[in-house]
Parts: structure tokens; sequence; C-alpha cells
């Protein structure tokens, strides 16, 4: 068996996973931020992911031969959020009511996001050395 399939599904997986963490960390570290200076607001990020490639049975039907493939990002999207409106009147970007447009970003949510990856990220790194455990073990076998 090719072991190099396996380390490579899982770290497709692990730079996805790494990827959902950067931008839930950028999502979170503006979670305040005021308008930018031509005026616009930050905008909550997302990661799309999918398979790459063909289904995972098809994967296995056509395991002889061929790479098996992993995960892969298939885009980067701006969340379709309202701002939240915060009563600041001492700001300068206050509206004339004392209210203030902030990203809206929900903490929980993104911290959610952020352990969801974490334990995906972490889930991978356990099946790429359960594949290297093997491979050594199957070295070990086959020298003696």
């Amino acid at each position: 068996m090719d072991y190099r399939n396996a380390f490579a599904i899982s770290a497709s997986g692990m730079d996805v996973e790494k990827l959902r963490l950067d931008i839930t960390a950028a999502n979170l570290a503006n979670i305040h931020s005021g308008k930018r200076a031509d005026g616009t607001l930050f905008q909550p990020m997302q990661v799309i992911s999918g398979e790459s490639g063909i289904s995972f049975s098809t994967n296995f039907e056509q395991m002889a031969g061929e790479r098996l493939r992993g995960a892969q990002v298939t885009g980067i999207e701006p969340m379709p959020v309202a701002p939240h409106m915060v009563y600041e009147p001492g700001n300068p970007d206050a509206d004339d009511k004392g209210f203030v447009e902030q990203p809206g970003i929900n903490q929980v949510t993104e911290m959610v996001n952020l352990t969801s990856a974490l334990r995906a990220y972490e889930a991978n790194v356990v099946a790429m050395n359960a594949a290297k455990v093997m491979a050594l073990k199957a070295l070990e076998l086959g020298g003696a």
C-alpha cells in the first residue's frame, strides 16, 4: 500500500482547517472594528471547502493505481450579515443618534467554528500519525 496517499489526504485536510482557523481569527480580531478610511465596514468571511475531485466511494473503487484525493478550499466568501449598531455617542463615526456600525460578527458562532476547526485539524494529525506508525511497522515486518 502506498502510504503517501494517506499522508496527502491528511495534509489536505490540515491545510483546509488551518485556513478556517486563520479566517476565524481574522473575524474575531475585527469584531469591534469601525469603518475603514474608504467608508466600508469589515465583512466577516467564511471558508468554503469540499472534496477535491471525485467522490469518496469512487475513489475507493479506483484505488488500484490511482491516488486518492483529499479536501480543498473552493473559496473564501463574505458572510451576508447585517452590521451591529452600538451606542457610542463620543465616537467620531457615530450617526446623529450616537450609534456606530460594527461588523455583524457573532462571537459565539466564531468560537464554535474555531473549536470545530481545531478538532478537525487534530483528527487529521492523528490520522497522519496512524499512517506513519503503520508504515514503520510494515518496514519492520519487511526487514525481518
